[in-house]
């Protein structure tokens, strides 16, 4: 039976919040600069930090060489005049030396502080404060702004060195120095992050819009030979992208072309079918005249022009069933299943030498269609007849016994036949169409239209088990019958048909 097309709800695209291109090469470009951008971004506070130590400790040591001046005078007295030029010349206040006894001296004083100015201690500093430093010396404001550093001296046998310097000139060394560093920041983002654009673009980006424009070339007309993809002979994971694509389209392309062939086949098949059912009517009702005929010849050989007429107009109604587009939706409701036995084993041709043997109560229901489980059954109980008749040296008559359970919230029906069981070579493929027949000039499509018209129900149907002494075949219809008689009282002795 074809597949019949599955409606597909329709892709709603989730709505952005923000801008976001949807190219994949727009994208990497983008990712390429945010990336190499937030990396140069994370030097930028160590650069600064260490210039601005650099800077402090270079104010320092001018500082402690322009102390020395006072240890050459006699009187180590220093002028203002020459502690003037000292300051103007080291860029300081005032420098002051803490000896190892505790006593501070003050080597080149300055004048009088209007404002407390700040600490800055560079000998041991935690990463924190060493980081934020260059921040807080940009984001201060003021006028005459003083800073205060600590170090530790080179030139004197001393705790440490202290030096007062207005925080002005390092502000603005610290300003060039910043604009220095984000232009270079700027052209080494812009040249790295154009080479890995472009090494991207070449090895990964391009060939997956190769890949993109062949499936949509190949999905718009699959006929045309020059939307197959031709590999690259690339090793990577993109080559093998590219190979199994094509091999993928190669065998698309053939199926799409048999799927074709068959359809003009099943078209033609169907014709024909028809005409031939006609036909076979036709001789069947030719062989009823035939029967009132009182020659023994006739009588002999009736039969089996009979059975072979039958199992013509059996297959030829099953190939133009199958051969149905798509089989209309199940209108399942609860109705009575015994009624539905003794019909379905009237119209299989259940006689003396077949019978049913059911234990199903008279008010026992099951949810289904009674169209569809009447052919469900049919098939079931013709299958099982045309089995126990085509058994070679059979003397005893066939039966088929039927039993009704719930299960799970679900109606399961077992059909227990005693004919020759089922062969390990049939079981494979014993519902597949056209492939699961089990007699001699069988079709194979009973059992694979029944089995679709149970898993249309929501259920199943399926070979529970066989052997020499007979097969157990198990329907499965979803959904619990409004009662089960069996449940509620003793069920009555079991009926044949």
């Amino acid at each position: 039976m074809a597949d019949a097309p599955i409606p597909q709800p329709p892709i709603r695209s989730p709505g952005r919040r923000f801008f976001w291109p949807g190219g994949l090469s727009a994208r990497l470009l983008i990712l390429t600069i945010l990336f190499v951008a937030g990396a140069g971004a994370m030097a930028v506070p160590p650069a600064l930090a260490a210039f601005e130590e650099q800077w402090l400790l270079d104010r320092v040591r001018a500082a402690e060489l322009a102390s020395l001046a006072t240890d050459v005078d006699p009187d180590q007295v220093m002028s203002e005049a020459l502690a003037s030029k000292l300051r103007a010349g080291a860029g300081v206040q005032t420098v002051a030396i803490l000896d190892n006894d505790g006593n501070r001296f003050l080597k080149v004083p300055g004048p009088r502080l209007a404002r407390t100015p700040y600490l800055v201690d560079l000998r041991d500093r935690a990463l924190g404060s060493w980081l934020s430093a260059p921040f807080q010396t940009l984001s201060g404001g003021g006028e005459g702004r003083m800073v205060r550093v600590i170090a530790e001296p080179r030139f004197y046998d001393a705790q440490f060195i202290e030096v007062v310097a207005p925080d002005a000139a390092l502000k603005a060394e610290l300003k060039r120095y910043l604009w220095r560093l984000l232009a270079v920041m700027a052209f080494v983002s812009a040249f790295a992050g154009g080479l890995v654009y472009l090494s991207l673009n070449f090895f990964l980006v391009r060939p997956m819009q190769r890949i993109t424009r062949s499936m949509e070339r190949f999905a718009a007309d699959p006929e045309d030979a020059a939307a197959r993809i031709a590999p690259s002979g690339r090793r990577d994971e993109i080559g093998r992208a590219e190979v199994e694509l094509g091999r993928m389209q190669g065998e698309l392309h053939t199926a799409l072309a048999s799927r074709a062939r068959l359809a003009a086949l099943g078209e033609a098949v169907a014709k024909i079918n028809h005409d031939l059912r006609n036909m076979l009517t036709s001789a069947q009702i030719a062989s009823e005249r035939l029967a009132a005929l009182k020659d023994p010849k006739v009588t002999q050989a009736l039969p089996r022009l009979e059975r072979a007429l039958d199992r013509a107009v059996t297959l030829a109604s099953d190939v133009l069933t199958y051969g149905k587009t798509q089989e209309a939706a199940p209108d399942a409701r609860p109705m009575l299943l015994a009624p539905a036995l003794e019909i379905a084993a009237e119209e299989a041709r259940f006689s003396e030498r077949m019978r049913l043997v059911t234990g199903v109560d008279p008010a026992d229901q099951v949810v289904a269609d009674p169209d569809q489980l009447h052919r469900i059954l049919v098939n079931l109980l013709r299958n099982a007849r045309e089995a126990v008749e085509q058994q070679e040296g059979r003397t005893a008559p066939g039966q088929v016994q039927v039993s009704l359970a719930q299960e799970d919230g679900a109606s399961l029906i077992s059909l227990a036949d005693n004919g020759p069981g089922v062969s390990e070579r049939a079981r494979e493929r014993l519902f597949q169409p056209f492939a699961g027949s089990t007699r001699a000039g069988g079709a194979g499509l009973g059992l694979a239209i029944a089995r679709e018209l149970a898993v249309g129900h929501g259920g199943d149907l399926s070979l529970a088990q066989t052997g020499p002494e007979g097969s157990v075949f198990e329907l499965r219809l979803p959904g619990a019958p409004p009662r089960l008689a069996a449940a509620k009282r003793r069920r009555a002795p079991s009926s044949e048909v």
